[in-house]
């Protein structure tokens, strides 16, 4: 049994880079930017008109001026016109070009307008005011979005503003989750009085499409041919493959065999933890793994290499296992760097068992600190307690006793 520490180390020492692709920039929320991205122009590209109002030359002003005679309109996405006589103004709306031989703006609250002529009603104007000046953004050629960035709404605005409209992001992965095991039925079944229907399939596919990831699924009965004869045409087409259940000690848990008959190395079988510790993962490229440091040296392969990672089947154990290793996985495979949230015990917990605990917990702030309330269920087969939680809380290995106020590891769900 390897600890929690030692097989995440395992797990990222096998990631990799599944390449680049270009897709449209409104298609790449959530995605990996694999670019840098510079400022094409100016931002503002000109001196821009931020309030609807009046232009005017603040000479005119400042030398006793209050009544301007309109000479036109500056609207906003028109060619920049100009003040032919600087004791005149020309209106302004937001967004426009400032029109030359002007310098300040005031606004239409400001002023009062009557057959043509604008009268400034305020007694304090300064010069350059409600004008976003050219190039104080950003100046043309400046960094705007770094490599590795995830792609959220404001680098959305930032792509259509530089003109991307296409952007190279990291490729994702191509997925296979199975589920096994002869009491499940499909969700729109009526389960006999002795099956259940099929849930951890769909929860890990929901939490691959947080990651933006798609997947596709399939479930297989505890016949060990079937299973060897399925997964060995998925070890062949797929990226990673993510099993839900059979990989304990069962008389049906077949994975662990079928996948030593087909050639995945087995890199750890057992985490220190609890929920999920039953935990098998592999891959087809064979890697040595040290038990005393989980470091671990590929060895050549030229066979496809596909990543293993066998859940156990509580469903809780399937949940906290993907969130704690998988995520991880692919976060280092597409370069995305993740900061490690931590959380404060709200209650002092008990936990016997030398192993890592992932506790379920309801997370609060106060007083500006996250704060991890515990959520009691019964046990790793519980699903319904997830609803009232919204993350594990990593409690070492090797400490019984958790303080009130001490402040541990989260790992958010919602």
């Amino acid at each position: 049994m390897i600890s929690v520490a030692h097989a995440l180390q395992a797990v990222l020492n096998t990631t990799q880079d599944f390449g680049v692709e270009q897709i449209p920039f409104i298609k790449s929320i959530g995605r990996i930017l694999k670019e840098t991205i510079y400022a094409d122009r100016d931002f503002p590209p000109f001196n821009r008109v931020s309030m609807d109002g009046i232009s005017i030359n603040y000479t005119a002003f400042k030398n006793g001026q209050r009544s301007f005679k309109i000479e036109g309109v500056q609207a906003a996405g028109s060619a920049q016109l100009a003040l032919q006589d600087s004791k005149n103004c020309l209106e302004v709306m937001t967004g426009s070009v400032l029109p030359d031989n002007t310098n300040t703006v005031i606004r239409y609250e400001d002023i009062s307008l009557k057959n043509g002529i604008a009268i400034i009603q305020i007694d304090t104007v300064h010069k350059g005011q409600n004008i976003h000046e050219k190039g104080k953004d950003r100046k043309v050629g400046d960094l705007l979005i770094t490599q590795n960035t995830k792609i959220a709404a404001a680098e959305i605005g930032v792509l259509a503003t530089v003109g991307k409209s296409f952007v190279n992001v990291a490729k994702q992965p191509k997925i296979m989750i199975v589920s096994t095991g002869d009491e499940l039925v499909g969700v729109e079944e009526i389960p006999l009085d002795y099956q259940i229907r099929r849930s951890n399939v769909f929860t890990l596919v929901s939490l691959l499409e947080r990651l933006e990831i798609s997947s596709d699924t399939a479930h297989i009965t505890d016949d060990k041919p079937i299973l060897k004869s399925k997964i060995k045409t998925y070890l062949q087409e797929y990226d990673v493959l993510l099993f839900s259940g059979a990989v304990s000690k069962g008389k049906f848990d077949f994975l662990p065999e079928v996948f030593e008959e087909l050639s995945v190395k087995k890199l750890f079988h057992k985490a220190a933890q609890r929920p999920g510790k039953p935990f098998w993962f592999g891959s087809t490229t064979s890697f040595v793994v040290s038990p005393q440091n989980g470091d671990q040296n590929e060895k050549e392969n030229k066979n496809k290499n596909t990543i293993v990672f066998g859940f156990p089947g509580n469903p809780i154990s399937t949940f906290v296992n993907c969130l704690a290793y998988f995520y991880p996985w692919y976060y280092k495979s597409v370069g995305l760097e993740v900061e490690q949230e931590t959380a404060i015990l709200s209650s002092e917990v008990t936990f016997k068992p030398n192993l890592t605990y992932f506790l379920q917990v309801k997370l609060s702030v106060r007083f500006g600190h996250l704060v991890a309330t515990p959520v009691l269920g019964n046990g790793s087969g519980d699903l319904a307690s997830m609803i009232h939680a919204d993350a594990f809380i990593q409690l070492p290995q090797g400490q019984t006793v958790f303080e009130k106020g001490t402040v541990f590891p989260v790992i958010r769900y919602r």
